[in-house]
């Protein structure tokens, strides 16, 4: 299978399937010196993760990544305090699946000769033919994107130390859309929503906060108390903390369930997912992702522009569109509308609006970022559809019997954040070393 690797300085490949063994995460380019932990890149995971919440898929996932290579395992020498470290060599991310049983098997073989419509069987079917990995739709499970997450925090990471911040957020669920906050709030928002995500995480609680599993550890040690963890899933996520929304709101200021920074839409967005949920279908919606402290300068002419390599997100299960600054609102809009005119201020340049969400040319204006992605509703849905016998070509009648996601929208914002991030470095790599060869007045 071609198609699973991403970008140029920066590179990902990914591997893997929702029930194969796991997932795979190859990242190569990271600079060495880069301090890193699976707890930390697991606070990313627990995000997108399964079976958090109402509006998730009820499957039990907990997403452990295991750093197979890339870090130095001890100090290089002596007190050289480099252990944990990045050592510049191509860093692997393991993240098994743990949550893998005969009676889930079992249902996809039921169902796996009748595609679900406006899911991938039915096209990946004909791709591969019989051998097509069905069971969970393979790789075209929204499973992978934990690839995307893990491999896109690193890079976040590495953003956040060149001064730059990555922060996404719902903006509209089910119809209800999110009014507009400026972007100090919504980043706090977000912000204090992970904080209590990772709070009320029983994993993260059990299995990091109370060592369960360490840096310290060799990978067959941590594959033996993943094994032990297998077996009590269901133990584990007992002990979560409960998700009170006085108290969350209390706390941290936000909703328990979707991270939207407007509260009482936030309620709204959950109550008509869930009035949809109900009735034995799915909903979509948007998320909306922002980059501040971008230089200006980033992307290059013609194949490469900052815009162009952001669009493809459309490459996200089930990401239907993206749009940069005012979007196709651009088409209602007069020239001297949708320019953002430029101005002088104490030696800065200011600009009087941002409807081109901080490019222009393909190039990054030093504006900040503003990119959303559309978010189709979940194909696989608890009401009769028309489908085919994919062997027979007979007519056939489908329910969903399978786990499912109510909505996909609260789930993805992560995945979004985190591939907006391995674009930006990639491109950020590029710009530095563009840059230098250029002041260093090469005539």
């Amino acid at each position: 299978m071609i198609g699973c690797h991403f970008g140029r300085v920066l590179q990902l490949t990914v591997a893997g399937g929702s029930y194969q063994e796991g997932l795979s995460v190859v990242l190569q380019g990271v600079p060495p010196g880069v301090a890193l932990t699976e707890k930390e890149i697991y606070a990313d995971l627990l995000l997108r993760k399964p079976g958090a919440d109402e509006l998730s898929s009820p499957r039990k996932e907990p997403d452990l990544p295991v750093i197979y290579s890339g870090l130095n395992v001890e100090d290089t020498i002596q007190d050289a305090g480099n252990k944990n470290h990045t050592n510049g060599t191509p860093l692997t991310v393991l993240i098994p699946n743990l949550d893998r049983h005969f009676v889930h098997i079992k249902q996809y073989q039921d169902t796996n000769r009748t595609p679900r419509p406006g899911h991938a069987s039915y096209a990946t079917f004909k791709k591969y033919g019989p051998d097509d990995d069905a069971i969970g739709a393979g790789f075209f499970s929204g499973r992978y994107t934990a690839t995307i997450v893990a491999g896109g925090y690193i890079a976040k990471k590495i953003l956040k130390k060149c001064g730059i911040e990555v922060f996404a957020f719902v903006r509209e669920a089910a119809g209800v859309s999110c009014s507009e906050e400026d972007l100090e709030t919504i980043k706090k928002n977000t912000d204090s929503y992970k904080q209590m995500r990772r709070d009320h995480d029983p994993f993260y609680q059990t299995v990091y906060e109370q060592d369960m599993v360490t840096m310290d550890m060799r990978y067959l040690e941590k594959m033996k108390i993943f094994s032990e963890i297998e077996k009590t899933i269901d133990e584990i996520r007992a002990g979560a903390p409960e998700m009170n929304r006085e108290s969350i709101q209390e706390k941290y200021g936000v909703h328990p369930v979707i991270n939207c920074p407007n509260l009482e839409e936030a309620d709204a967005m959950v109550n008509a997912c869930s009035r949809i949920s109900a009735g034995g279908d799915s909903s979509g919606g948007v998320v909306e992702v922002i980059a501040t402290g971008l230089p200006p300068g980033l992307g290059e002419p013609v194949f490469n522009k900052l815009d162009g390599e952001l669009g493809r997100m459309l490459g996200i299960g089930a990401v239907k569109g993206v749009e940069v600054g005012a979007g196709f609102k651009v088409k209602d809009m007069t020239g001297s509308e949708c320019n953002d005119e430029i101005s002088a201020e104490n030696g800065k340049v200011v600009f009087d609006s941002n409807n081109a969400g901080g490019i222009t040319g393909g190039i990054s204006t030093g504006q900040p970022l503003v990119v959303r992605v559309a978010v189709k509703p979940t194909p696989t849905i608890d009401r009769k559809q028309h489908t085919i016998d994919k062997y027979t070509l007979e007519n056939r009648e489908l329910e969903a019997i399978t786990r499912r996601d109510p909505t996909i929208v609260s789930r993805i914002w992560p995945v979004v954040e985190n591939y907006t991030s391995l674009v930006l470095l990639d491109m950020l790599m590029v710009y530095y070393g563009y840059s230098m060869l250029r002041d260093m007045k090469l005539t």
